[in-house]
């Protein structure tokens, strides 16, 4: 059966400065998030293009009962189409393989999910059907399944649908809003062939909450692909002693896939000696209009970090990072400790392009930013700070870059005469992430070595803060400050973790389902 599939031109996102794009979203206002979760789509990291995502779809039926009822196929395929038009969207192909209806269609149509490539899959319950017109969809497409259970109505007419005489026609009326019917027997088949499979029961037409999943899935699926086609940079070596954020490479690469490429800060350094001054003067005035630059600040500092930004855009695009965890001291390489001294502001123009950057070579919490971009959350490190018990909120945030897309506000400019536990002085920044809903996560390795997400939902709330030249923001979370405290804490994870803009335990429960690991929800 041929398919059908369908295509949508993809429009740029210009993101923040004018060096190298990322393939992450800014965490602003919906529809710009919507814009730059598109760009996502078809972007790898810094500039190349990988595959789009691709969904696939296809409807169940009975071959027997086409000559018996009459119009009851072509219904069916009306059916088809409507939630082919719902998963349309921008950066999103959709093949559609229409109705199958024998286990001979079944077969062809797993061959042509797998050649189509396609991330997840569609399964639309339109009426009864054969076990063995899925088993083997799904078994040679081998993604994720989700089985649609939609019913046409709320509820059949049960007086016309009486009144209608002929026993034939009425079975084919029936026939129609049978959805639920053939869904135990599929959850039968795939529990014992140990397919893993998702649902979402409800009707076709007139219900939010079910669309509103069927879309959770797919940004869910969007991310996992983002991740998997993601370019991590790790320039530098781990902060020494920190031994909660030492991880494991081949590990990440096996649960979210993308490549980790190890950089030397030495070519970020020699990229700095070939910036010239035009492109640091253009920098600084990019600085100044982007950040609210402090008058103490020393022009020769911003020149300085505008040397190392323009550095940093050309190293990300050379590498073609669409995310990057560092560290470094430099002591005893004077151009080296110049280059680290100087690069919060250049991560924090790359964080906000799409490009999060994770201090203290912290590889989970980069991974962790990266998701919470590629939702268009934003994804800013933090860290806890202090608790205030009078308010009743966490006080958290960090030294180093932010996401300056999530801020309440301008983001600040500050300098340091030490950066606090680390070699060198500068510039910094000082941030709240934007006042409203907001969720942490955390990606954790568990004493049994495997990965899972940790998630809590909270507010990002008004008040006092610390204004030491870090971000840092007031949180409030709905099981009080204290028990949000030990309960984060129980599951181990490291000190670092991501935030970001809304609430999206949902879809990270989903995204955790699709790469097949735990995700813990505090609250």
């Amino acid at each position: 059966m041929a398919a059908v599939k369908v295509r949508r031109r993809i429009s740029g996102v210009r993101g923040f400065g004018s060096g190298a794009r990322g393939n992450g979203a800014n965490g602003l206002a919906p529809a710009d998030r919507r814009a730059a979760q598109n760009q996502a789509g078809h972007r790898n990291g810094a500039g190349s293009a990988r595959p789009p995502l691709r969904v696939g779809l296809f409807g169940i039926g009975l071959e027997a009962y086409w000559p018996q009822f009459r119009g009851l196929k072509e219904r069916l395929l009306g059916y088809l189409e409507v939630v082919g038009a719902r998963l349309k969207r921008d950066g999103v192909e959709v093949v559609n393989l229409g109705l199958i209806d024998s286990p001979s269609k079944a077969l062809n149509a797993g061959h042509r999910f797998r050649q189509e490539d396609v991330d997840l899959i569609f399964l639309y319950v339109t009426t009864y059907a054969l076990s063995s017109t899925v088993l083997p969809v799904v078994q040679r497409a081998k993604v994720p399944v989700i089985v649609l259970n939609l019913q046409p109505a709320a509820a059949i007419d049960y007086a016309r649908f009486n009144q209608m005489g002929d026993r034939t026609a009425m079975t084919g009326e029936w026939l129609a809003h049978c959805s639920a019917c053939p869904v135990p027997e599929i959850a039968n088949v795939f529990n014992r062939a140990r397919i893993s499979f998702h649902q979402i029961t409800g009707m076709l037409h007139d219900d939010p909450v079910c669309w509103k999943e069927v879309d959770a899935w797919i940004d869910a699926a969007r991310v996992a692909h983002v991740m998997f086609h993601n370019r991590l940079g790790l320039m530098g070596h781990y902060y020494c002693g920190m031994l909660d954020i030492y991880s494991d490479l081949t590990q990440q690469c096996a649960v979210f896939g993308g490549h980790a490429e190890i950089i030397e800060v030495d070519e970020l350094a020699a990229w700095r000696r070939q910036v010239t001054g035009r492109e640091i003067k253009a920098r600084v005035e990019e600085f100044h209009q982007l950040f609210d630059v402090q008058p103490d600040c020393l022009a020769r500092e911003l020149e300085r970090a505008a040397r190392t930004s323009v550095a940093l855009d050309r190293l990300v695009q050379a590498h073609d990072l669409g995310s990057m965890a560092y560290y470094h001291m430099g002591t005893g390489n004077g151009e080296n400790e110049d280059a680290i001294s100087s690069i919060i502001l250049g991560n924090s123009l790359l964080t906000a392009r799409g490009i999060p950057v994770a201090g203290e070579y912290e590889v989970k919490n980069a991974q962790a930013m990266k998701i919470m971009d590629s939702f268009g959350a934003g994804g800013s490190f933090t860290e806890y700070y202090a608790m205030d018990f009078n308010d009743d909120v966490v006080l958290m945030g960090h030294d180093g870059p932010g996401h300056i897309a999530i801020a309440q506000g301008k983001t600040k400019v500050r300098p340091l005469r030490v950066y606090h536990g680390k070699v060198g002085r500068g510039l910094s920044v000082e941030m709240s992430v934007k006042h409203g809903p907001v969720t942490l996560l955390a990606v954790v390795q568990t004493v049994n070595g495997q990965l899972k997400l940790l998630v809590a939902e909270g507010e990002s709330v008004p008040g006092s803060i610390l204004e030491i030249g870090n971000t840092n923001s007031r949180y409030r979370f709905t099981i009080g400050a204290r028990r949000f405290v030990n309960e984060w804490n129980i599951h181990g994870p490291a000190h670092h973790c991501a935030v970001g803009i809304g609430h999206l335990a949902d879809k990270l429960d989903k995204l955790a389902a699709l790469l097949g690991i735990e995700c813990a929800r505090v609250c």
